[in-house]
């Protein structure tokens, strides 16, 4: 999966993110930032992170399993990434924070301003 990562190394931080649900209720992501580094053999490869109420979480997951993520990294630089692996903590009192990590298992997409914003412009937050 190296032809796919548009960056080269380094840490990215978003403007916005979110985790989003297939009926497109979504939570925001606090601090999230992508990493682009180099693994074995070579290939280039993303991780994720940030920060997220986990009770949050736990909402969303009452609609789906499947969870993506949103990425605003500036103009021209929005992103949906399909299904990727999460990893949360595991506690859910509504006032616990925890870091959030994220790993794509495919290509993003690369969303157009007129897509993102739609898709921005439908999207239910969530609260509790």
């Amino acid at each position: 999966m190296t032809d796919w990562i548009p960056f080269g190394e380094g840490k990215y931080f978003a403007e916005k993110a979110f985790l989003l649900s297939p009926v497109d209720k979504a939570i925001e992501l606090e601090s999230a930032y992508i990493e682009i580094y180099t693994g074995a053999g070579g290939k280039r490869l993303m991780r994720g992170r940030s920060f997220v109420r986990n009770i949050l979480i736990v909402l969303l997951l009452e609609d789906s399993d499947d969870l993506d993520i949103l990425l605003d990294l500036g103009p021209e630089h929005r992103y949906r990434i399909f299904k990727p692996d999460i990893n949360a903590g595991k506690v859910f009192s509504p006032d616990v924070k925890s870091r959030l990590q994220f790993v794509p298992t495919r290509p993003w997409q690369h969303l157009t301003e007129d897509d993102y914003r739609v898709l921005s412009d439908r999207m239910e937050i969530v609260a509790d």
